[in-house]
């Protein structure tokens, strides 16, 4: 029977542009720095601002679709080795998000587990989310910080620092080659 949740009815949003965002984080984190770039932010809030609600709605869209799948890497991963990976990723995630309080209220952990317990079980994070009526405000750099989060975790596994992007970057790449587009996301594929 198919679920109102399946990702088959879900909008995959902009992916390119909520990928080039983790991105970025991974990269700053990777540098060793610990704050965010006063100007690095003010951009990110420029840009923010200048979408729009559909640019804002495809950029959520994208986190959600990012999350979706990076949790469907780490489930066939999980598999591999017969492990369920709800109950080995999920637990690690909620923990790492109580260890950030600013970025992360606590009122918004058990949303965020649902939206990967969500994916981890092949559904649509961001159908299922759109149960409980309309994303807000705070919810918003939770998010983000989950997607990263979630790719953090996959460059751990795999002792890649830049796999989780590539993965994406490679599939984005394929898709658009599949439907004969031909910008491609070579920034990505630098390694």
């Amino acid at each position: 029977m198919s679920s109102p949740c399946d990702p088959e009815h879900a909008p995959v949003g902009d992916v390119g542009t909520a990928l080039m965002m983790i991105d970025s984080r991974l990269k700053t984190i990777h540098a060793g720095k610990t704050e965010v770039d006063p100007e690095q932010q003010e951009m990110v809030r420029q840009f923010a601002a200048s979408l729009g609600p559909r640019g804002a709605d495809d950029l959520l869209n994208g986190a959600c679709t990012l999350i979706y799948m990076f949790m469907s890497w780490l489930r066939k991963a999980h598999e591999d080795h017969g492990k369920d990976v709800i109950e080995y990723v999920v637990p690690t995630l909620v923990a790492t998000m109580r260890m950030m309080p600013k970025s992360i209220p606590s009122e918004a952990i058990p949303t965020m587990a649902g939206l990967v317990i969500a994916a981890g079980t092949g559904l649509s994070p961001n159908l299922w989310r759109q149960q409980y009526g309309d994303w807000t405000e705070a919810e918003m750099n939770p998010l983000e910080a989950t997607a990263f989060l979630l790719a953090e975790h996959i460059n751990r596994i795999t002792d890649d620092p830049d796999f989780a992007t590539r993965m994406v970057a490679e599939t984005l790449a394929g898709a658009d080659e599949a439907a004969g587009v031909t910008d491609t996301y070579d920034e990505y594929d630098e390694d």
